[in-house]
């Protein structure tokens, strides 16, 4: 088990939803944000950042 600082789940779940919009232009938005909600296990609040995050990227 490891100590990861709060919020560390988060930044690390924005770089990889970054990297793979990147590669993979054509994939939905919504879609890689619920994969990334469970890959690194976040909050509904922090699905709900997350999603504001990638609307205002646009």
């Amino acid at each position: 088990m490891s100590i990861q600082s709060e919020g560390e789940n988060l930044r690390k779940a924005v770089k990889w939803i970054s990297e793979t919009l990147k590669y993979e232009k054509d994939t939905n938005r919504a879609e890689v944000i619920q994969e990334a909600c469970l890959k690194f296990d976040l909050t509904p609040m922090d699905a709900e950042y997350l999603a504001n995050f990638l609307k205002d990227s646009k």
